[in-house]
């Protein structure tokens, strides 16, 4: 299996200067570098740089894949939209992990795809579907934060008895972005589902446009010069979450609850699984119990048309026979099958049986339709043995 590695880092809150441009470049000359993205992959050898040092002073968001079955998502935040203490009580482990600069949060996400093989890289737009949950994130949606810890608890990174922390609203109704990450990084469905039990519907309240006059007009003149100062600037990528965090007109619903041991969310998992999987078993039986009884009641008509000229259908089985053609020999065993059925139904197997040891004499120097007679257990074979 050859090795493939894939890596992109996006830029999005602020673009890439030239000179940061050309920093990239002397680490790669084969690298898609732009003022908002990194791209590169590799068949040999790898990235020469330390990912982490790159979103600490370059990029906000970050994927890397493996054909091996590693699968990365780092994302950064502005301090002020994420605090360092709550991202650390989410980011447990080493499959979420989370550290501080002076001015950002970063989130690093891994799991490992145990099926991984080279032929699972078919989709170069992985990021993109994904990078919207850092401004839901950045809006109060700590459904992220969650997923990130629930990561871990799939990998078994936590003690059984370790509590969970509290549970944010709308994980039965994950938006597209974090459908996106879930399945990327492989997070178990059934895991998911049941913590989802824990969590309160997805309410979110906007503020109405009143609401937000009010605001506005209470803003002391010193605060709106700042925002004005800085949208000029260039600086209101997060300007709207910062200020509805401040103003609490936007804020996402807070998560309550939580307490669940680890160990119960993952008895919760496995019991979700094994009732699915049952339910799968019962209905393939179900469909394989249905198709029996069709091709039961399609033999029995069939019978039903061969029992009125038996002879007919003889007559017929000899004139395939005759043509000396692999298709055709096909279609005659086909149709001794049926004559079996219909000598059995109607008593007369023996008679079946004589039939068929003199088709055998008649037909003994053609070992092709002999073999076809034979699997399909119409004739015994050469040890005498007759299949079913």
């Amino acid at each position: 299996m050859s090795e493939y590695q894939y890596y992109e880092f996006v830029a999005i809150d602020r673009p890439l200067t030239a000179a940061e441009q050309g920093e990239l470049r002397a680490v790669s000359t084969r690298g898609r570098i732009s003022a908002s993205s990194f791209v590169n992959d590799y068949q040999w050898g790898d990235l020469k740089a330390d990912p982490r040092k790159w979103m600490e002073r370059y990029f906000d968001a970050h994927l890397y894949l493996a054909n091996w079955g590693t699968r990365r998502i780092a994302l950064r935040l502005p301090v002020p939209l994420l605090a360092p203490d709550l991202a650390a009580a989410y980011c447990v482990g080493h499959s979420a992990s989370s550290w501080a600069t002076g001015e950002h949060v970063i989130l690093d996400l891994y799991s490992r795809d145990e099926d991984g093989d080279e032929e699972w890289w078919e989709d170069e737009t992985a990021l993109a579907s994904i990078v919207p949950v850092r401004a839901e994130l950045a809006a109060g949606d700590t459904r992220l934060l969650y997923l990130a810890w629930l990561l871990c608890v799939q990998e078994r990174e936590l003690h059984e008895d370790a509590l969970e922390p509290p549970v944010p609203p709308g994980l039965g109704d994950l938006s597209g972005p974090l459908r996106s990450l879930a399945g990327f990084l492989c997070l178990d469905e059934d895991l998911l589902d049941t913590a989802a039990q824990a969590s309160a519907p997805l309410t979110p309240q906007a503020p109405s446009a009143a609401a937000l006059a009010r605001w506005v007009r209470r803003l002391p003149v010193a605060d709106k010069d700042e925002v004005i100062v800085r949208l000029l600037r260039g600086d209101g990528a997060h300007l709207r979450a910062e200020l509805l965090r401040r103003y609490g007109g936007g804020a996402a619903p807070e998560a309550i609850g939580g307490g669940r041991t680890v160990g119960e969310l993952l008895a919760g998992a496995e019991t979700r699984w094994a009732g699915r999987r049952r339910e799968a078993e019962e209905r393939k039986a179900a469909e394989q119990a249905r198709r029996e009884a069709a091709a039961a009641a399609a033999r029995d008509q069939r019978l039903d048309v061969l029992a009125v000229d038996p002879e007919r259908s003889w007559r017929r089985v000899a004139e395939l026979i005759a043509t000396k053609k692999p298709k055709e020999y096909d279609a005659a065993v086909a149709l001794l099958a049926d004559l079996k059925a219909l000598g059995e139904r109607s008593g007369r197997r023996e008679a079946f049986r004589g039939r068929m040891h003199q088709l055998r004499l008649e037909h003994a120097r053609k070992p092709s339709l002999l073999d076809r007679l034979e699997r399909a257990g119409l004739i015994a074979n050469a040890s005498g043995e007759t299949s079913t």
